[in-house]
């Protein structure tokens, strides 16, 4: 699997930027994925992330109610909204994807082990 992150720049506080990956292969549908971002200095953290089938996500308590997550699996994308932005949302912003085992489907995964393929990543500059 071969994940492609776009959309990144530089924004004003306040401002709002819409994050894509795009995954190659025929399988996208069985993957559940994930957004992670990682800012100078710091770990690599969790985001938010999306079941396979759409029908669950989940979002870090930083960016909650702000960052928005989606998925179209007819175009093998999964795309991240971010409204609102503040400086500390400053980073460089990951995808990555995770096959469930079977029965796992529905689980919500925000660990950053828990991945199998991640993307090279796209830098969110966002100043004050």
């Amino acid at each position: 699997v071969q994940l492609q992150a776009s959309g990144g720049g530089l924004v004003q506080a306040g401002g709002s930027l819409r994050l894509a990956c795009a995954a190659s292969g025929r399988t996208f549908s069985r993957y559940a994925m994930g957004w992670f971002r990682q800012a100078p200095g710091k770990e690599r953290e969790f985001v938010g992330a999306i079941v396979s089938n759409g029908g669950g996500t989940s979002s870090a308590d930083s960016v909650k109610g702000r960052f928005t997550i989606s998925r179209d699996n007819a175009k093998n994308t999964v795309y991240l909204q971010m409204n609102s932005l503040k400086p500390e949302d400053t980073a460089v912003y990951y995808c990555a994807a995770k096959i469930p085992p079977a029965g796992g489907d529905s689980v919500i995964y925000t660990r950053r082990s828990s991945y199998d393929y991640w993307g090279q990543g796209t830098p969110v500059t966002v100043s004050s």
